[in-house]
């Protein structure tokens, strides 16, 4: 006979199963008799379980849906099956879900058995996903390891490639890991530069050992999606602007995206935009389409570039008179680099 504790977990391992149980079936399986089955399913609905019963000769035992989630029990079959999709959640390749199944895919992979998280790699390792053109695909053993290393406070050290192809050495403090689009940035405390920093971790490779255990530091911020999105808008660019415009923060910022800069209020009618490129041309362009009035704070290249731009709009008028393209006085300043 199963003792106690190890019969109400196999009970209720029977019971997530989707039908329903008879005494005299659960009492078989379990080697007990009817009366202990009723006594165990007592115990069950104390620690939360909403054990459903039926009387009658055709009645029995299942599990019902409650008000909170109770823990699952999973079988082995079961626990390959829901680390692989997990697996396949947290890579990106199913929107909005993915940092829910990286939570549930770091607690799963804790407490695998060496044989299962075996047989999960082996299905890894056969399996290709078609990447997606919205973004970089991040490796979800590199999340799992991250999201470890936040949750008990432990160092991470790495090499870290910058966007302009650069490789470096880091050691940091984890903190956060925050979804932005199809990115994920980790929120960290560098500790050779002293100093938060946010690492996109596609570009991230984790070294072995990690560090220690560190003592967790004030964040830099309380909305630290906020502070990621304000920090990764602008980093990267070649040229950087500032641009007063004369429209409502709301509107201008819904106009264009938190990808392409952040937005600050100055007036009820006007805002100040902090964006970049990595062409002044491009970026002359893009604030003609805004379809506001703006006015150029700085760069100065970015003047000159909007102002050439006028006059070629100006000059493509009909009836308008003036130098051809080509000529002297009709080409753009050039951006002193």
């Amino acid at each position: 006979m199963l003792e106690t504790s190890a019969r109400l977990l196999r009970l209720l391992s029977l019971l997530q199963t989707p039908r329903e149980w008879t005494g005299a079936e659960l009492g078989a399986r379990l080697g007990v008799s009817p009366r202990t089955v009723r006594n165990d399913v007592d115990k069950l609905r104390e620690l939360g379980y909403p054990v459903l019963a039926t009387r009658g000769p055709a009645g029995g035992y299942r599990l019902g849906a409650g008000a909170v989630m109770p823990p699952l029990l999973l079988d082995d079959e079961e626990a390959v099956a829901v680390a692989v999709g997990l697996r396949t959640a947290a890579g990106g390749a199913v929107a909005g879900i993915e940092e829910a199944s990286l939570r549930a895919l770091a607690k799963l992979e804790q407490v695998l058995p060496s044989r299962l998280r075996a047989r999960v790699g082996g299905l890894r390792s056969v399996i290709t996903s078609v990447p997606g053109a919205e973004g970089p695909l991040v490796d979800p053993d590199a999340l799992t390891a991250i999201a470890a290393a936040c949750r008990v406070r432990e160092r991470l050290r790495f090499w870290y490639e910058s966007y302009d192809g650069s490789s470096s050495s880091r050691e940091a403090e984890p903190y956060q890991l925050v979804n932005w689009g199809r990115r994920w940035y980790l929120v960290a405390f560098d500790v050779g530069r002293g100093d938060w920093r946010t690492f996109r971790v596609d570009r991230l490779t984790l070294r072995t050992p990690g560090g220690g255990r560190f003592t967790p530091r004030p964040l830099p911020a309380s909305d630290l999606a906020d502070w990621v999105s304000r920090r990764v808008a602008t980093a990267g660019w070649r040229y950087r602007a500032r641009v007063t415009v004369f429209a409502p923060t709301a509107v201008v910022s819904e106009r264009i995206g938190p990808y392409v800069g952040t937005v600050t209020a100055v007036a009820d009618e006007t805002c100040l935009l902090d964006t970049g490129s990595d062409s002044l041309e491009t970026m002359a362009v893009y604030l003609g389409l805004l379809g506001y009035e703006f006015r150029v704070e700085s760069p100065p290249e970015l003047a000159d570039h909007v102002r050439a731009l006028a006059e070629r709009y100006q000059r493509a008028l009909p009836g308008q008179s003036g130098s051809r393209p080509g000529q002297s006085g009709s080409r753009p300043a050039r951006s002193r680099q």
